[in-house]
C-alpha cells in the first residue's frame, strides 16, 4: 500500500554503499502538522537514490512511500521507503500544460496536404 506526504526538505544525506552492494540515500522531510511540526526521515534505495539528486533543501515535495517493517533480536522496526517525489512545481512546467488557442486569429494551414 503507497501512502503520500507533503512537506519541505529539510536535510539530505549523502549516499551509503554497503559491501553487499546496497545502496541507500535518506532525507528528512518538515510536514506542517498543526502546533508541532513533524520531521519525518525517509529512505530511498539502489536506483531510486538517483531521486534525490536534483532536490534542494527547502523545497516543497510530495514524496511517495510504502512502510517497511523487520523484526531483529526480537525488536520491530520500521522504515519509510520513498519511490516518488514531485516538486511543488511538477505539474506546471510549460511542457506539460495544454496548448491555448487564440479564437481571434484565423488558423494557418499548409496549402500541401495531399487529402
Amino acid at each position: 500500500m503507497a501512502y503520500e506526504l507533503t512537506g519541505k526538505v529539510k536535510l539530505i544525506q549523502d549516499a551509503q554503499t554497503f559491501g553487499s552492494g546496497f545502496t541507500k540515500r535518506e532525507m528528512v522531510v518538515t510536514v506542517e502538522d498543526g502546533k508541532y511540526p513533524q520531521e519525518i526521515n525517509l529512505e530511498f534505495v539502489q536506483d531510486k537514490v538517483s531521486l534525490l539528486d536534483a532536490l534542494q533543501v527547502g523545497q516543497e515535495v510530495t514524496v511517495t512511500f510504502d512502510i517497511r517493517g523487520r523484526e531483529y533480536n526480537g525488536r520491530y522496526f520500521n522504515n519509510l521507503q520513498g519511490w516518488k517525489i514531485q516538486t511543488g512545481t511538477s505539474g506546471n512546467t510549460e511542457a506539460e500544460q495544454p496548448p491555448v488557442f487564440d479564437m481571434d486569429t484565423p488558423a494557418s494551414f499548409d496549402d500541401d496536404v495531399p487529402f
